[in-house]
């Protein structure tokens, strides 16, 4: 993601700032214009916002802010439509069921969960991959187990995202996390590779993409829950020979799978890339003589290659791992992706990439 600077003073914020800390300004993230502002009330409307700064060009008409910019779980810093008409935002409006408020403890955990989707959601707008650009949306539930009630499973069905909220729980996923034998489960990561599947339907299911898809994660058609029930009987290490092919042992399980965690896999490298040239990085490799030319932003450059992007993300995570190591963390980027799973990313973007010309050109 890149930064974000306060449009009244210029003082570097956050995605999720509420508060200049610097000049004291009211800030919202306004979805529409993808771009952080530095608010006051009207003077003219009552419950209306307007911008402090007059950069604004052409001006921008008033806001409204997200009714759950004051609640307690989502805390939601994002504006939606000054006529009323949608009191909540264009991400909120996507979750269907929060949890029971009168466990304090879901409190929290729908603020993480909530903090999380509206990181996907800026990642797929700019991929032109949401409702803004007209494109159909996933709805998301976030349910917690009942007694006597069948575990709720993080999934995806018929456009639904669902996702256990024990996983907003940093000792409940690590627990899970060793369990599965799995690098990396933020809920970051969750819901990236569930929005993975949803996109399967609207991007690959009955296009010209379905007969390259199924030459390189294979046929889909093959039955998913005996595929599980086959994979979680194995152990979940995983085929001895995943790394090949397969971005994580669990993308062995079924083509399906293949594509949520590799289309997971690419967010998360596309965002790291956004972010590193938000900030200007360049970087020379140890031992090498030639620096790589500063990073650029994939999500400007519609047609880079997935080569180029790539080339320039290896030194970065080699970086990003070696500073988490020397602040006694785990490394950040605990994957070293083979020729396959190259392959596999690099026909996520090609599908992406064409998605984005199409409605630019649109």
């Amino acid at each position: 993601m890149r930064a974000f600077n306060c449009d009244h003073c210029g003082h570097l914020v956050f995605f999720e700032s509420t508060t200049c800390v610097h000049c004291g300004s009211t800030l919202a993230f306004v979805p529409e214009h993808m771009r952080m502002a530095a608010l006051q009330p009207s003077g003219s409307t009552p419950g209306m916002w307007e911008p402090r700064s007059p950069a604004w060009q052409p001006p921008m008409p008033l806001l409204r802010m997200c009714h759950n910019r004051s609640s307690q779980g989502a805390a939601c810093n994002f504006t939606t439509d000054a006529d009323g008409m949608q009191p909540y935002c264009v991400s909120c409006r996507q979750t269907r069921w929060l949890p029971n408020f009168e466990n304090p403890q879901n409190l929290l955990r729908a603020h993480k969960l909530e903090h999380a989707k509206r990181y996907l959601f800026y990642t797929l707008s700019c991929l032109q991959l949401t409702s803004l650009q007209g494109l159909p949306a996933p709805i998301f539930d976030f349910l917690e187990d009942q007694p006597g009630q069948i575990p709720v499973m993080t999934g995806h069905a018929s456009g639904t995202i669902t996702l256990n909220v024990a996983e907003a729980d940093d000792d409940e996923r690590a627990r899970r996390r060793l369990a599965m034998m799995e690098p990396y489960r933020t809920l970051l990561g969750h819901l990236r590779h569930e929005s993975g599947h949803f996109f399967w339907d609207v991007l690959i299911k009955d296009s010209a993409w379905l007969a390259r898809f199924r030459s390189l994660f294979g046929d889909e058609r093959q039955d998913y829950a005996q595929a599980l029930q086959v994979h979680y009987a194995r152990g979940p290490a995983g085929p001895a020979d995943w790394q090949q092919q397969h971005i994580s042992a669990y993308a062995a399980a079924h083509p399906w799978e293949d594509w949520a965690e590799t289309w997971a896999h690419y967010l998360h490298i596309m965002d790291l890339m956004e972010t590193a040239a938000s900030y200007r990085v360049q970087l020379r490799l140890p031992g090498h003589l030639a620096s790589w030319p500063p990073m650029e932003d994939p999500f400007t450059h519609i047609q880079t290659p997935f080569e180029s992007i790539l080339q320039q993300c290896v030194p970065l995570t080699l970086m990003l791992n070696s500073l988490n190591r020397s602040l006694g963390h785990n490394d950040a980027y605990p994957f070293a992706p083979s020729a396959g799973a190259v392959a596999k990313l690099k026909f996520v973007h090609e599908v992406v990439m064409q998605h984005r010309m199409q409605w630019a050109a649109a």
